[in-house]
């Protein structure tokens, strides 16, 4: 009998990780025979919890929230360093992008807990950034950092920011509807790129997306070939073009196939140094952090953790 620590982030997807607290709690306590339930105060603290949960020797952590939360708690796991532990992973945020590479649907909660029953587990890669960053809600708390899904610059952070100020958008749409109105005001971003293969590139991007997933935005293929489990990194560079070259783009996107346009390239390779004109705001598994320097170094861990996940076809 497995013991599960179940950590619910009450914030996640604009309030709806609140209102799904009691729909999983019934579910998990009809499911699961040993379950202890918390619940998050303050940003971030998911993934204290997490390092506490191995420490207590816990078999399956528990993520209720999204790909922030999911992140956090990766994070708690891979530094803890414990054999025989794994992560769990309940959509409730507003991308449940990460979700999405292993084939959970955020709207069916009751398919999660069922997969989360039946105990199946995979290796998965991380990310690892090894240039010190902070999030926006604490500056001062520089640090290197593992991230489970994404890592994304320029205009994925000016969506991001105008989705912190829509009022009545959720989920998807929520992404989609921001992102169609910052493609006529971002303004473009230098970056230049080298892989550990020593392959080079620079100029002005629209956007810069270092994957470990297939999937960012609420659903996007970004990176359609990444798989979590490959042990590389998928480095989707969009050059920057017109405003009318970005909605084409856009609507490609959505289907995975902005990858047909000459001004898209898929980069893959085990890790990659950035460089820009001054020290870059990013995401990372949507959450916003400021970097310390102009070179962000990012890497992948292959196999650095197990997932409770559905069982392979």
């Amino acid at each position: 009998m497995s013991r599960h620590f179940v950590i619910f982030n009450p914030v996640s997807g604009r309030g709806r990780g609140r209102r799904n607290i009691e729909t999983y709690k019934a579910l998990l306590d009809e499911h699961l025979d040993d379950v202890t339930y918390r619940t998050t105060t303050h940003a971030g603290e998911e993934r204290d919890l997490a390092s506490s949960a191995s420490d207590d020797g816990y078999d399956v952590v528990v993520a209720v929230g999204g790909d922030g939360t999911w992140g956090n708690v990766a994070d708690g796991l891979v530094r803890a360093g414990r054999e025989g532990i794994a992560m769990g992973i309940l959509p409730s945020g507003t991308g449940n992008d990460f979700g999405r590479n292993l084939g959970y649907d955020p709207k069916k909660p009751q398919e999660a807990v069922h997969v989360l029953a039946a105990g199946y587990q995979r290796r998965v890669d991380v990310g690892w950034i090894d240039t010190p960053s902070a999030p926006v809600y604490a500056p001062d708390a520089m640090e290197q950092r593992h991230f489970l899904n994404v890592v994304g610059f320029g205009f994925d952070v000016a969506v991001i920011d105008a989705a912190q100020g829509a009022r009545f958008l959720k989920g998807e749409l929520l992404y989609k509807i921001t992102a169609l109105q910052q493609l006529s005001r971002f303004s473009g971003v230098r970056i230049g790129i080298t892989g550990t293969d020593g392959t080079e590139r620079d100029g002005t991007h629209l956007m810069l997306t270092v994957s470990n997933g297939r999937y960012f935005g609420g659903g996007f293929p970004i990176a359609p070939d990444a798989s979590i489990d490959d042990g590389r990194l998928h480095a989707c560079r969009i050059q920057d073009v017109s405003p009318f070259a970005r909605f084409k783009l856009f609507n490609l996107a959505e289907r995975g196939r902005h990858v047909t346009s000459d001004r898209v390239e898929v980069l893959a390779d085990d890790g990659f140094r950035l460089n820009f004109d001054e020290p870059p705001r990013f995401e990372m598994d949507g959450d916003v952090r400021q970097s310390a320097v102009a070179t962000v170094e990012v890497k992948v861990l292959p196999e650095a953790l197990s997932v409770v996940a559905p069982a392979l076809a």
